[in-house]
């Protein structure tokens, strides 16, 4: 028997949790790129990285100050501009139309008397980190499956008929201990229970007991992992609710290992179970923009952003051996390109490689958003590192560890290589 725990609007929810002033009215939570690691002179960036879940993306910040005057807005041509994105939106903001990823300009138009806030990503951490701690204190099994969500299995522990009655009780706690709302899915099926939780929202509790019944009319798009790629996919063949996959066994069979895993996690009959302890597959950073026509200048703050992986990297101590670079520019364009190396990670190497890459991918247009990521560890999937490579990548993964212990006493800025600068 499985709860899915998920914290209602979380960073609306946190930062009202600590500012009375915020509850009951419209609010969001806005958010623009922290562009504070490109600066030439020295920041005090730092890193958190406290939770455990696969899916929950290290952040970097700074202690200074954010402001809705000084982050969000600027001077264009002599005129204020209003810049970021809703990062989450209250209800009480929702029922007005203002959406996740919708630009502030426009959530403010349709919501003039809304209250928006700076992103605070250290409070969020601290926040799910310490939610994280409470629930395991309650539950044997807890899974962090993102920053604001948790999958807990409570079989052989909680009665199955009184699974309800404990999630509601769990619910109480939370918003006692913490004066944050969540909603609580539950289900005999992992994924159903995420699914259900959808059901429950806001602050609700919902059990599925009858899954064939309960997936009959839902449509596809509702179901966690069902992109628009496959959606599309699912469309050709006429399939438009989990009910309709239900009755395809034999097509998803017929798609191998994606097809049948995606069938028993919509059918409930997948058996997964608890990942307490799920690994990182990847690490990433991006950042957005003004567009930038300086091909030097793009160039430059993606070795800026590598270091800041490479920081990550060597914190985590994995060995990636893909490497991933893509690039936004105007009016829609985008290129990317990866690179797999089987060899020991190291910041030389490492930036070496993505100069390379963005040789081969920059364009003379106007960038707007740069993206990096590496994945393929060689700890979780066995390898056979390049042997004639191996004793000149060992002193430069040597080189890149005495670097780290400077970033990590005296600041990740403390040392750059000249392609920084």
């Amino acid at each position: 028997m499985f709860l899915h725990i998920d914290i209602d609007s979380f960073f609306a929810s946190a930062e009202r949790s600590v500012d009375e002033k915020l509850k009951g009215i419209a609010m969001c939570v806005g958010s623009r790129s922290n562009l504070e690691i490109f600066n030439k002179k020295r920041t005090n960036i730092k890193l958190m990285n406290e939770n455990a879940g696969a899916f929950v993306t290290p952040v970097f910040y700074s202690d200074k100050k954010k402001t809705f005057e000084n982050y969000f807005v600027d001077t264009i041509d002599g005129r204020p501009k209003i810049r970021g994105i809703v990062t989450t939106a209250s209800y009480e903001a929702r029922a007005k139309g203002v959406k996740t990823a919708m630009p502030l300009a426009q959530a403010l138009q349709l919501c003039p008397e809304m209250v928006v806030v700076p992103s605070n990503y250290p409070l969020y951490h601290t926040i799910s980190h310490k939610m994280h701690d409470f629930m395991r204190a309650h539950i044997p099994k807890v899974e962090q499956f993102s920053i604001d969500e948790f999958f807990c299995d409570v079989s052989g522990w909680i009665e199955d008929d009184k699974v309800y009655t404990f999630a509601k009780a769990l619910q109480e706690k939370i918003i006692k201990h913490f004066d944050i709302p969540v909603s609580i899915g539950i289900s005999r099926a992992k994924w159903i229970a995420k699914l259900a939780t959808e059901s429950a929202k806001p602050y609700g509790v919902y059990e599925v007991k009858d899954i064939d019944a309960y997936i009959e009319d839902v449509p596809i798009k509702a179901f966690p992992g069902i992109g628009k790629g496959f959606q599309g996919r699912l469309a050709k063949h006429y399939i438009k609710t989990l009910g309709d996959i239900k009755r395809n066994k034999a097509l998803f069979y017929d798609w191998k290992k994606p097809g049948i895993q995606l069938y028993h996690r919509v059918t409930g009959t997948d058996n997964e179970a608890i990942n307490a302890t799920s690994d990182r597959k990847s690490i990433g950073i991006s950042r957005t923009f003004d567009a930038i026509h300086d091909v030097d200048e793009v160039r430059r703050r993606v070795m800026i952003m590598a270091r800041h992986i490479v920081y990550m990297v060597m914190k985590l101590g994995v060995n990636p051996t893909t490497y991933y670079l893509k690039i936004n520019y105007e009016y829609g364009i985008k290129v990317k390109q990866s690179v797999t190396v089987d060899r020991v990670f190291s910041e030389t190497l490492f930036k070496s490689m993505l100069a390379s890459i963005y040789k081969e991918i920059a364009l003379n247009k106007g960038a707007i958003k740069v993206s990096l990521n590496v994945s393929n560890f060689s700890n979780q999937h066995k390898k056979t590192l390049s042997l004639m490579d191996f004793d000149q990548d060992i002193l430069k993964s040597k080189l890149s560890i005495e670097l780290q212990y400077l970033r990590e006493r005296f600041g990740l800025d403390i040392i750059k290589t000249a392609n920084e600068l």
